[in-house]
């Protein structure tokens, strides 16, 4: 792995935590972090899945060390990351990386949460429980990814950063 692309992934990091800290809205009982799921599209377009997962796993980590976090983060921001990069390495289409995200986090994550909270929570929840918070947060942040790509691909910064990398 190259510097530049380390540097790059560290800014995605920096950018979902802080984002995370200032930028969110309830969703049922939980809150949204549109960020997280933005910054999972945006990193799966252009970097790929192993490095989405890394920089969604990192952001977890982070959150959860300084107390803006819960364990939760990991399955949601990690499979949606991989699904989302998948689904682009795959496709080459933007939108279904952030249907990958949707899937992966709105879907199989929130399922995944139930047994994993009971797990490490120990709290005990219906099986449907965490899905539709999980779905709104990675709705809108799909949508903010998918917006921020199109700018991004139409500006030179974002085609010199993807030969670069």
């Amino acid at each position: 792995m190259n510097t530049r692309k380390m540097v790059i992934m560290t800014m995605f990091v920096a950018i979902a935590v802080a984002g995370s800290t200032f930028v969110y809205f309830p969703a049922g009982i939980a809150r949204a972090y549109p960020i997280q799921h933005a910054v999972n599209v945006i990193a799966a377009i252009m970097l790929g899945p192993v490095p989405a997962v890394m920089i969604a796993f990192l952001t977890g980590l982070v959150r959860i060390l300084t107390g803006t976090g819960s364990l939760l983060a990991f399955p949601g921001g990690m499979i949606g990351a991989f699904l989302a990069g998948v689904f682009y390495k795959y496709f080459r289409k933007t939108w279904l990386a952030a249907v990958g995200e949707v899937i992966g986090t709105g879907v199989i994550a929130s399922l995944l949460a139930v047994p994993y909270a009971k797990l490490l929570m120990g709290t005990a929840f219906t099986a449907f429980f965490f899905v539709p918070p999980f779905l709104v947060s990675s709705v809108s942040g799909a949508i903010l990814g998918l917006v921020l790509v199109a700018r991004l691909q139409r500006t030179q910064i974002g085609s010199r950063l993807r030969r670069e990398i």
